[in-house]
């Protein structure tokens, strides 16, 4: 009797495509619809950052924001829908791709565009730069040029929640890039064993600087991470603003109830290079244009609204003029306001507690 043959092993190229399909996002078993009113609100909020982003590009063209400027153009889903789940009293801390977590989080336009320009008017009286803005009223705590500073320090954060025990959670941003830190797993370890109110959101655009992910980390599932810390994980479509909110409801509430830690491994892509100064050569247009043409967060989100009948396309034109007149009026208020007196490097050093 003949033995039937043995498959042929697939193209190791083939299996690193199916790496990459779309079916590693595991959804929100059911993403309950937004009301009209917040697919608009979060339509304005992702436009926003998208414009806002836009002119900080041109601007750093022009020669006024110096030094490094991380756009966020293509990941807006992500923190318009967690912020669109969190509370007042909940903490943000991010990395230095930060300026649209910002605008998430209401602070103001011409203080963030003044910051990035150097300028006294800047959140942090321009001393800190595109890197390194915070606003304690807004419960921003940065904004860190360190890759993966921010989770230690976000973890601090919701040890200050436990202890005040006012019934906030710290969301802690990170990217695919810093997460094999080993700093993330102290944090990790120190959250879980203090079951600390604290989400871990995981940034994944696919690329850490120049290096896909599937080049730079062993395993590809972000989310399974905390295992050997007893910390669940979640893998969202980080495109879709309505999975995020939803998502972001169901784990906020995990870790408000004294459950801890918590991690969202958020699949996204970032359109334009690492930073300002990066070509982007380590991945081709086609790949982008594909990205932008089915998934971007924006325009599926347009789609949705029109669809649905919620307002005519003349309304979210109109939407587009306000939100440009609004970043307009942050550029030009940046350029007005003066440089920061010299006097100005001894100060903000050390304060006496």
């Amino acid at each position: 009797m003949t033995k039937p043959a043995k498959p042929k092993p697939a193209p190791r190229s083939a299996a690193k495509a199916a790496v990459r399909k779309p079916a590693r996002t595991r959804a929100v078993a059911s993403t309950p619809q937004a009301s009209p009113e917040q697919l608009l609100h979060y339509y304005r909020e992702m436009l926003k950052i998208r414009r806002f982003e836009e002119k900080a590009g041109q601007l750093y063209g022009m020669g006024l924001i110096g030094g490094f400027c991380h756009l966020y153009i293509g990941q807006e889903a992500v923190v318009v829908g967690m912020q669109a789940a969190a509370k007042p009293q909940d903490t943000v801390i991010t990395s230095y791709r930060d300026h649209g977590h910002m605008l998430a989080c209401a602070m103001d336009p011409k203080g963030v565009m003044a910051e990035l320009t150097g300028r006294a008017g800047g959140y942090s009286k321009g001393k800190g730069g595109s890197m390194h803005m915070f606003s304690r009223e807004k419960n921003f705590f940065g904004g860190h040029g360190i890759v993966g500073a921010q989770v230690p320090i976000g973890t601090g954060l919701a040890f200050g929640h436990k202890y005040k025990k006012d019934g906030g959670v710290c969301m802690a941003y990170f990217g695919d890039g810093a997460i094999n830190q080993g700093q993330v797993y102290e944090s990790f370890n120190m959250a879980s064993l203090w079951k600390l109110p604290v989400v871990y959101v995981i940034e994944n655009n696919k690329y850490g600087m120049g290096t896909s992910i599937e080049r730079a980390s062993s395993t590809t599932d972000l989310y399974h991470r905390g295992r050997a810390h007893g910390i669940p994980g979640r893998q969202v479509n980080g495109m879709d603003v309505q999975e995020v909110r939803a998502a972001a409801e169901d784990v906020l509430e995990h870790a408000r109830s004294a459950k801890g830690p918590y991690i969202l491994e958020m699949m996204t892509y970032r359109y334009r290079g690492h930073s300002m100064s990066d070509p982007a050569k380590y991945r081709s247009k086609e790949e982008v244009s594909k990205v932008r043409s089915e998934q971007d967060p924006i325009d599926n989100l347009k789609t949705l609204i029109l669809k649905r009948k919620i307002v005519d396309e003349a309304a979210l034109k109109e939407i587009d003029r306000e939100v440009k007149t609004l970043v307009s009026e942050a550029a030009q208020f940046a350029q007005s306001s003066p440089e920061p007196d010299p006097g100005e490097l001894y100060t903000d050093i050390l304060i006496e507690a």
